[in-house]
Formats: structure tokens, C-alpha cells, sequence
């Protein structure tokens, strides 16, 4: 009897929200893309185990619990796993790139093969509940995505691309999990509706081709009035707008610590960098 019999290597990338955070929660138009950096796991049957090993020498403890959950869901759609699940990330892991689901979407096409939408979707749903399908369409099919709850998924085609020129700013994690941040925008919709509106017209506005950068200082002004930029993360992005560019928080956000991963675009992007604060951590986009 062969000792392995299966290996399975899956590659699910992060995603960049341009427009759209929380505003499509409440049925809004939304635009992510892809991004070059991601999750991969790598499944090595072994008849001869009796468990299955998850190897992640650099993650957190809390990722490898994350991870256990995962591995749990799939187990009821197979009976067992055996042999080594090894997994790596590029991604900043829980800062607003979709690292949660694209560990979801790594896992289980590594476990159980490319055949595993509905079950991807069920653990989604499972851990990341409310969440509004944006991350999962874009990391799912690994491209720029116009989303609209209840609407059919439509592939993006802006007249331009904005992350040509653009860095990813690190601002730290957020004190709270996504699902608690939307939980928090359900409770108070009428008081953030008028943010939520101006968000989904910035979707509107990139699509019909207006400039990225006026766009984005719109959309990072509603992103204030939700309450999920903090003062720091505010004060840098300030700066940014003075030099000519734009910046705004691609995730949740946070209401206190850091806001997650900022993207910042312009086209002097040595004059960008002059404004970010020294403890922030940045790449490329």
C-alpha cells in the first residue's frame, strides 16, 4: 500500500477592498480585487498517520486555533485526514485583507479538492458570520469583482488600475473582529446611513472612471463617519491628502487600536512615504 497517496497544494489570495466597506453589508455596490499576496496550504496524505499535522512554525496561537476550526468544518463533508497539512501566508494576517477567508478557501481546496464551494461558503458563514460575501467572491474566484448582495456577481473592468502606483500601509491590528465591528454598523444604520449612501456612490464613481484620488479622500471621509479610522491612522492619512495623494482603510477598520491595512495612492509616492509615521510598516501593493 503507497504511504502517500494525495498531495494537494491550494493557493487562495487576499483581497483589496476599493470602495465599499460595510456599505455593502446594507445592499450597496462594492469593488475588490486580488491581490499577489495569499495563503497556502499544502495536504500530504499519509496512510500510515493517524491524524492529520498542521505545521505553521510562524503563526499565532489564535491562527492555529483558527485554522483547527477549519480543518473541523471539513470533516463533516470527509471522515478523516491523514498525513500533514502545511500551511504559509504573505498576508498580513487579520488586517483587513481577507486573510480569514483565504485561509478557509487555501484549506479547504487543499483537503478536499477544487469541489468545494458550498462547503468554503458554509465555514464562512460559520466563522465569519454576517460577513457580506465581498471577501469570499473576490478571494473564491481570484479576481476583481463589482459586488452586489442579491445581484450577479460581475467581473471588474475599470479604464485604469489604481494600484499601480500604490503602497499598503500597516496601522496595526484592530481591537475588534470583524463580525463584532458589523454588528456594531446593524445596531446604528440609521445613524450611519448617510456614510453608507456616499460609500456606495464612490463605487459608482470609480466604475464610471472619475479620478481614484478625489474618490478615495470621499470615500475615507465617510469611512470617519462610521467611527472605524482612528485618530492616528486620521492624522496620517491628512498628511497623505497634502501631498497631492489619497488614502483610505481597505477592511473593518477599528474603533480602537490600529485600523488594518491602509492603501495609499498618488503619483509621488516618494512624497507619500515622507508622511507615513516611522512605527508604521509598509509594502507594496
Amino acid at each position: 500500500m503507497p504511504t502517500h497517496s494525495v498531495t494537494r497544494t491550494a493557493f487562495a489570495p487576499g483581497k483589496i477592498i476599493l470602495s465599499g466597506e460595510y456599505a455593502v453589508v446594507f445592499g450597496k455596490p462594492g469593488i475588490a480585487v486580488p491581490t499577489k499576496r495569499g495563503f497556502t496550504a499544502t495536504f500530504t496524505e499519509d496512510l500510515r498517520a493517524t491524524a492529520l499535522a498542521i505545521r505553521w512554525p510562524e503563526s499565532h496561537l489564535l491562527w492555529k486555533e483558527y485554522i483547527g476550526k477549519i480543518v473541523t468544518l471539513c470533516l463533516e463533508r470527509e471522515d478523516h485526514f491523514f498525513g500533514t497539512l502545511d500551511l504559509k501566508s504573505t498576508l498580513p494576517m487579520g488586517k483587513g485583507m481577507g486573510s480569514s477567508t483565504a485561509a478557509i478557501v487555501a484549506v479547504c481546496r487543499a483537503l478536499l479538492g477544487e469541489d468545494c464551494k458550498a462547503t468554503a461558503l458554509h465555514i464562512e458563514d460559520t466563522l465569519n458570520p454576517g460577513h457580506s460575501g465581498i471577501d469570499f467572491a473576490t478571494v473564491w474566484h481570484a479576481m476583481p469583482v463589482e459586488f452586489q448582495k442579491g445581484e450577479e456577481l460581475k467581473t471588474l473592468r475599470l479604464e485604469y488600475d489604481l494600484l499601480t502606483n500604490a503602497i499598503l500601509i500597516d496601522t496595526g491590528t484592530p481591537s475588534e473582529a470583524t463580525p463584532e465591528l458589523v454588528s456594531w454598523m446593524r445596531e446604528k444604520h440609521e445613524e450611519i446611513e448617510g456614510a453608507i449612501h456616499a460609500i456606495g456612490t464612490c463605487t459608482e464613481r470609480l466604475i464610471a472612471g472619475e479620478s481614484p484620488v478625489t474618490v478615495l479622500r470621499d470615500h475615507h471621509r465617510a469611512q470617519v463617519t462610521l467611527g472605524i479610522v482612528p485618530e492616528e491612522v486620521q492624522a496620517m492619512i491628512a498628511a497623505i491628502e497634502r501631498t497631492g495623494g489619497a488614502a483610505k482603510v481597505i477592511g473593518a477598520g477599528g474603533r480602537a487600536g490600529g485600523a488594518g491595512m491602509v492603501v495609499a495612492i498618488g503619483e509621488n509616492i516618494d512624497s507619500i512615504r515622507t508622511a507615513i509615521p516611522t512605527h508604521f510598516d509598509t509594502i507594496d501593493a
